[in-house]
């Protein structure tokens, strides 16, 4: 395995602790946790940048910034959105159909046959998020904003990836990434101040905080565009759906959800259903 697909792997397992982190920093508004997370990221990786005299990968053209900072500014909004309004095992399983989602609009986009391979593990994916929000759910009525929320998300986050890999924006050198995490956290900003009440963080939600623009929010972002650009990504492709398997464990781990055999099922058949349809041919 070279060293960029080890990179990509690297940014798998900080995902996986998103659902965990976003969690330890409940109480803190949506877009204000969205704000503080990716200044912390931006920070850290513009000053990596500019001991590298790499200050110059931030000059992008408009559709660059347009693609990095609507692509991470959305479905960071809407992640956070969704934990904070619904069950967090519920609202983390349904979020993890983008990698069924990016299947499903990447093989019309390069000119592929889905195949029934392919439809069949999205078909499994799908019937996963339906068990959990099907008839015998347990989630309160008031939680729907935040399962639609989920699955916004996930829609966002599949177009962002799938059109990265376009040629014009294939061309966008990893650094420019500290940018785009600095742009996001004014536009977040911005949007906190109109729309939200600011909350001051206390110690746990401020290491909170502090995690996800080191981890999942920051370092993340760059390993996963030097695995993607250089890397393997059918290997990738293939080991990202065990995220949201080990991001679902770990946050019943910390007590905030309860395992049961519906979230076993739920989480096999969402993880299961990527599998199949990465590894067809």
């Amino acid at each position: 395995m070279s060293s960029a697909t080890l990179a990509g792997c690297g940014a798998l397992a900080l995902w996986a602790f998103l659902g965990l982190f976003s969690r330890l920093a409940a109480g803190l508004p949506p877009l204000q946790l969205t704000a503080m997370g990716f200044a912390v990221g931006g920070l850290v990786g513009l000053a990596v940048v500019a001991l590298r005299g790499g200050l110059g990968a931030l000059r992008q053209p408009p559709l660059a910034w347009l693609h990095g900072v609507g692509g991470l500014f959305g479905y960071h909004a809407l992640y956070f959105t969704a934990l904070a309004l619904a069950p967090a095992v519920e609202a983390n399983l349904i979020n993890y159909l983008w990698p069924l989602l990016i299947v499903l609009l990447a093989a019309p986009l390069r000119g592929m046959r889905l195949g029934p391979a392919r439809l069949s593990g999205v078909g499994l994916g799908f019937a996963g998020c339906a068990l959990l929000v099907g008839t015998g759910a347990s989630f309160p009525p008031d939680a729907v904003p935040g399962l639609l929320a989920a699955v916004g998300g996930a829609v966002v986050w599949a177009v962002y990836s799938v059109t990265a890999g376009t040629e014009r924006l294939a061309r966008v050198p990893t650094e420019a990434v500290a940018g785009f995490c600095l742009g996001t956290a004014l536009l977040a900003a911005l949007a906190h101040l109109t729309f939200e009440t600011t909350v001051l963080p206390g110690g746990q939600q401020a290491l909170a905080v502090l995690l996800l623009g080191l981890g999942p929010v920051g370092a993340a972002f760059f390993l996963w565009d030097v695995g993607m650009k250089r890397g393997d990504p059918r290997l990738l492709g293939t080991l990202a759906y065990a995220v949201p398997v080990a991001s679902t464990l770990l946050l019943i781990a910390a007590g905030e959800g309860r395992f049961s055999t519906r979230v076993a099922l739920a989480t096999l058949m969402v993880a299961g259903g990527g599998f199949i349809a990465a590894r067809a041919r």
